[in-house]
């Protein structure tokens, strides 16, 4: 096994940073753990079984960074396995230096004209400046989701294609609500046909009002769920518009998100992190072989 550490830059850890790494076995046997200087560590002689025993799991902690790690890890004895994980600074903050609203029409011109759409440019550029300095984890969310979405192929376009209008008010720092192209609920429900999402049952019990939900199935975290309430309309430059509600869960299956996830931040007033979604997303992208998740931001 091949474990590569990043930090929140997206860059390798720098080298001399201590790690302390722990490995178990699918048998939940402990191996016994070691340290290292690099960010690249490799492991070898793993035991294999043949069997679910091969499926490992590897968590890696540093004094300074937060604990990252990932499972299951299935060996083989004919390759190397490669692990891709990011450690987060534990003071780290977020670092939208190249998110510049000019950056941003010229290097993701899809993401400008959501943030300056309904507006002249004094005044997009107003609101666009104080929810970069006031909100920063509203913007990374939104950064989150935009950039998992310009990923998603729907049987006809993308679905940044069918969104129209931010609902400024709505930005959340868990999820966003905006005006879309009524259209994109059938791509959604086309696209969960063939496998790419999955419908969420008793939608308006975890989004209230929503009357169709879909999560996608790629990765084993972060997943993007599309939700649409239908109910609210709006015609915007000639087009019927409903209301879209994109977020992004830490887990994949209904039954993990639902205890580990939902009833936590209802009982403990929290709301999903966006650094935590940050680095989970670029972890599953790695492990899947998939672009690499590069939400103009950093974490630092």
């Amino acid at each position: 096994m091949m474990i590569n550490l990043y930090d929140g830059t997206r860059k390798p850890l720098p080298e001399g940073t201590e790690v302390l790494v722990r490995i178990t076995d699918g048998n939940q046997r402990q191996l016994k753990p070691a340290t290292a200087t690099s960010s690249n560590v490799f492991v070898p002689n793993l035991e294999y079984f043949n069997s679910f025993g091969d499926n490992y799991t590897v968590l890696v902690s540093s004094s300074g960074y937060e604990q990252a790690g990932f499972t299951p890890v299935k060996i083989s004895p004919r390759v190397v396995q490669p692990v891709d994980l990011m450690l987060l600074p534990s003071d780290g903050d977020f670092n939208f230096a190249g998110a510049q609203l000019s950056d941003l029409a010229a290097k993701q011109p899809d993401v400008f004209r959501l943030l300056s759409a309904g507006v002249n440019a004094n005044e997009a550029q107003n609101r666009y400046d104080d929810l970069r300095e006031n909100g920063g984890a509203k913007l990374a969310c939104f950064f989150n989701l935009t950039t998992a979405m310009a990923d998603i192929h729907l049987p006809f376009r993308k679905p940044l294609d069918y969104i129209k209008q931010l609902i400024w008010d709505e930005i959340q720092q868990d999820r966003f609500f905006a005006w879309a192209d009524a259209k994109m609920a059938d791509q959604v429900a086309l696209a969960a046909e063939q496998g790419a999402f999955a419908p969420e049952a008793a939608t308006s019990l975890f989004h209230k009002g929503a009357t169709r939900s879909w999560k996608q199935v790629q990765f084993g975290e972060a997943n993007v769920q599309l939700t649409f309430h239908e109910n609210d309309t709006r015609q915007i430059d000639g087009v019927d518009c409903v209301i879209v509600e994109p977020d992004m869960d830490y887990f994949k299956d209904t039954g993990s998100h639902t205890l580990l996830e939902v009833i936590p931040n209802l009982f403990g007033h929290r709301l999903t992190d966006p650094k935590t979604v940050y680095v989970l997303r670029w972890i599953a992208g790695h492990h899947a072989n998939v672009a690499e998740f590069n939400p103009p931001y950093t974490i630092q």
